[in-house]
């Protein structure tokens, strides 16, 4: 489960952004891991994952307590929130596309910070990683998209891309600045590309990027559990 103090960092963030005029989107995760603590089921020895059955019963589960943890954090400075759940089908249907645009269009018209997921309980892209809409990183593009978005911050668990696995090779260096992702992916090994850090990994978040950087949106990949950097950069 996510750490509360760095939620509560992170809503104190996008709350300072919207007193400073911005329009904040958050695409979040959780809902199984928050099924798992209600259920208080150990998480399985030797690698061993759930069946998916279970695994969309505990995001049911879950879901209620993840959305009431950030409708409780965001409450106590005032901040309206909107849970939206989204599958692949939405997407790709252009009918509900553009009804989920309108939604999200209006509902930061109104000061409110909407607060998205993929819909795990219906939906097992996310759960199966079997396309490349079926992971947060790339349905935050898509949501960067659809609210026409300046920036996508991808929040992860390192400082931000490395040529390497900065875990694994002491000294990796840090790309600071991508014009071209492409030569992003012959620089960067492919370990790095596949491993675990942050979400999905580092790959989903070259997706991301290439989608976000398609709608003219600038992506950033940096440290989750620092987001004060939100406004740093916003307001560089």
């Amino acid at each position: 489960l996510p750490q509360v103090a760095t939620l509560s960092a992170l809503v104190e963030a996008c709350v300072s952004l919207r007193s400073l005029g911005h329009r904040v989107v958050i695409v979040s995760s959780g809902a199984i891991g928050m099924g798992l603590h209600r259920m208080e089921l150990p998480a399985l020895a030797g690698g061993k994952k759930r069946p998916i059955g279970e695994k969309q019963a505990l995001a049911a589960i879950g879901q209620g307590r993840l959305i009431a943890l950030w409708d409780q954090l965001f409450g106590m400075l005032k901040q309206p929130i909107a849970q939206i759940l989204m599958t692949r089908n939405d997407i790709a249907d252009r009918s509900r596309y553009l009804n989920a645009t309108t939604t999200l269009s209006t509902l930061l018209s109104l000061g409110v910070i909407p607060i998205i997921n993929e819909n795990d309980t219906i939906s097992v892209s996310e759960i199966l990683h079997i396309n490349k809409f079926g992971d947060n990183d790339t349905l935050s593009a898509i949501a960067a998209g659809m609210c026409g978005a300046d920036y996508l911050f991808l929040l992860t668990d390192v400082e931000g891309l490395y040529e390497d696995n900065p875990r694994k090779v002491p000294g990796a260096r840090l790309v600071t600045k991508v014009r071209d992702i492409e030569e992003v992916r012959k620089m960067v090994s492919t370990a790095t590309l596949g491993s675990s850090l942050g979400t999905g990994g580092m790959e989903t978040k070259l997706i991301a990027a290439e989608l976000a950087t398609a709608a003219g949106c600038a992506t950033v990949i940096t440290l989750g559990s620092d987001p004060s950097r939100l406004l740093s950069i916003v307001q560089a």
